[in-house]
């Protein structure tokens, strides 16, 4: 990764367009702010303000690089979730092998920064994006790419837009995990006819195999455990079949934020093939975790032995209105907030540099501009109070914020990420 291209975030220019920033850094450069090393709290940022901790950030980093050596597993998170250059620099400094992306603009982000290893965890049929694609694979012998392939037809349209490429593209068939789930292939009988498709196409390399257990339908540990063994078995049976031949490598890969130890579990016991495996997991939304969805789910419920992933962000929201005992308003809203799986949670109050649990306050609702909070007889709020709420799913909360704050636990701000998305 290109370490010029993630320093020169610093040199661009704190103005109107990044909010909760003080509005009197205004023409300082992102470096220079952040050598000033205000305070979130006392140095003028402005609510509503979403701040990312910095210790616990590292915190996060650290457990995933450590579980995924621990499993030998390789590693290449999931950038869509924060779409922030300097998170995956900090990612492949911890060791990953690569990132993970969704659609072709993330890949050209990450391009831009310098990301060699991408895996694209979608088909991609787009010919502009595959004709760039291939492009960047004939400027740069390092940059490795994969994609899914999931269909015939998919292949049939990569193959045309990949007419006189340098290189092949490298791919692996998508298998569904399940009737009713989101994308890939259904039946053991399509996945042969896909990898035949591929066999045939002199733009494509079939390299592997992959997908995401976290469609599995009304997933449990049985039901993860039996579709991660069909995966595995799919491998094995194409490379009984020859598939591989001449390959350095072969790809088995799967792994959201909900079942990475069922997958450490089930490619534990992947067979030898006839060549070395690269067992990689794509799991993205450990950098931040977070205070609901992702708490409930996470893997180390299950695994505590082996640590636990801390909420990394908080979104500081002031009470704006006070109508009554009962009824109170924060101003930051759905364009603050991550609101698609669960309401925020209120977790802390401040008031003249006091910082107290939030006994008796409850978010409601969330209009565009506003947080509904119930507060109960003990809850001691007023106008002017700064609210900590702690927010669900960490790739809506990224994307609503430009430049986020890195802070230290007594609101130092170290470093501000900057997101592309």
């Amino acid at each position: 990764m290109s370490s010029d291209a993630v320093a020169r975030l610093a040199d661009e220019r704190v103005d109107h367009r990044f909010k909760g920033l003080p509005p009197d850094a205004d023409g300082l450069t992102v470096g220079e702010l952040a050598a000033r090393r205000r305070n979130l709290f006392t140095d003028g940022f402005a609510t509503p303000v979403l701040a990312l901790s910095a210790e616990r950030l590292e915190h996060n980093l650290a457990l995933m690089e450590t579980y995924a050596a621990r499993h030998g597993l390789a590693f290449a998170p999931h950038g869509k979730t924060t779409m922030a250059p300097q998170l995956f620099r900090r990612q492949l400094e911890r060791g990953a092998w690569g990132i993970t992306l969704a659609v072709p603009h993330q890949v050209r982000v990450a391009r831009a920064f310098g990301v060699r290893r991408v895996f694209l965890a979608n088909e991609l049929v787009d010919p502009a994006a595959l004709r760039w694609i291939a492009a960047e694979l004939a400027a740069d012998p390092g940059f490795r790419f994969v994609c899914y392939v999931d269909s015939v037809r998919g292949v049939a349209l990569m193959d045309a837009a990949l007419t006189g490429a340098a290189r092949p593209v490298d791919v692996v068939v998508e298998l569904a995990a399940g009737e009713g789930a989101r994308t890939g292939v259904r039946t053991e009988a399509e996945c042969v006819a896909v990898a035949d498709a591929v066999a045939a196409a002199p733009t494509l390399r079939l390299v592997g195999v992959a997908g995401y257990e976290g469609e599995v339908p009304r997933a449990t540990p049985e039901r993860v455990h039996a579709w991660l063994r069909q995966l595995v078995g799919l491998a094995v049976d194409f490379d009984a079949a020859g598939r591989f031949a001449g390959l350095d490598e072969i790809v088995v890969s799967a792994g959201g934020s909900a079942w990475f130890d069922a997958v450490a579990d089930v490619f534990a016991s992947l067979p030898g093939l006839s060549a070395p495996v690269l067992k990689l997991l794509r799991s993205g939304a450990y950098v931040s975790h977070d205070d609901g969805h992702y708490r409930r789910l996470t893997p180390f419920n299950r695994v505590p032995e082996e640590g636990a992933l801390e909420p990394a962000f908080r979104l500081w929201a002031q009470v704006v209105s006070r109508p009554s005992p009962e009824q109170a308003f924060l101003n930051a809203g759905k364009r603050d907030a991550a609101h698609d799986l669960d309401l925020p949670v209120a977790q802390v109050v401040r008031r003249d540099g006091t910082e107290r649990p939030a006994t008796g306050v409850e978010v409601t609702a969330l209009s565009d501009q506003h947080t509904w909070l119930r507060t109960g007889p003990e809850a001691d709020l007023e106008v002017g109070d700064w609210v900590g709420l702690g927010l669900s799913h960490p790739c809506t909360s990224f994307d609503k914020w430009p430049l986020i704050p890195l802070a230290e636990a007594d609101g130092t701000v170290v470093d501000y990420i900057r997101t592309f998305f």
